[in-house]
């Protein structure tokens, strides 16, 4: 990822949010030939510690459940389009037109696993996990049969973050009139991801 230090962070509390708001990664592994694969998997994150820990599932029928090793992950954070109509040097500075946004590229190793006990687990804390966000209580059962034979059809995976990109490129390079322009502009937008990178710089601008 190309990252220019003023848009490089190392604080993992940006890391933290960009995946309480969007858990749903994408996943890019090797096959055997050196062949990309790209999944797009939710997941679960914590730190212990080693450091980052992720982990998901996939469908036993994905052939990327066979790629354990060296991987990358992306965790997708709000964008949204900046006019240079709204910077009050427009004209003097000679602005154009950009892209705000937040990303995190993770780069480290998956562990892939399929015991039972293992899979059970993941399913209950991944369950309970999202299920809490939507208002609602589905439970992974154990003691019950038929939702153990449901384990047969997925394949674990723990991913080791080993180095961590964190970009935030929200006019970090502007002066301070021109970010409280954008970041005033974006909030009076309609759209939701206009709304989410101005909360992004008035975070970062503290």
């Amino acid at each position: 990822m190309y990252l220019p230090a003023h848009f490089g962070s190392d604080d993992l509390t940006h890391l933290d949010a960009l995946l309480a708001a969007d858990p749903f990664i994408t996943l890019i592994t090797l096959d055997g030939e050196g062949s990309p694969s790209i999944g797009h998997l939710p997941v679960l994150h914590r730190h212990d510690a080693e450091g980052v820990l992720i982990e998901g599932h996939w469908a036993r029928a994905n052939p990327q459940w066979r790629h354990a090793g060296p991987a990358t992950m992306v965790v997708h954070g709000p964008h949204a389009y900046v006019s240079p109509s709204v910077y009050p040097d427009k004209e003097t500075a000679a602005r154009v037109p950009t892209w705000n946004y937040a990303v995190a590229h993770l780069h480290g190793t998956l562990e892939v696993y399929d015991d039972e006990a293992a899979l059970a687990d993941l399913v209950d804390r991944l369950s309970r996990h999202f299920e809490a966000t939507v208002g609602r209580d589905w439970r992974f059962e154990p003691a019950r049969e038929d939702h153990r034979r449901q384990l047969r059809g997925i394949v674990g995976f723990r991913f080791r973050a080993e180095r961590i990109a964190i970009k935030l490129k929200l006019s970090q390079n502007h002066p301070p009139a021109n970010r409280s322009a954008v970041a005033a502009d974006l909030a009076s937008r309609e759209e939701a991801g206009a709304h989410s990178v101005a909360e992004w710089m008035r975070r970062i601008d503290g």
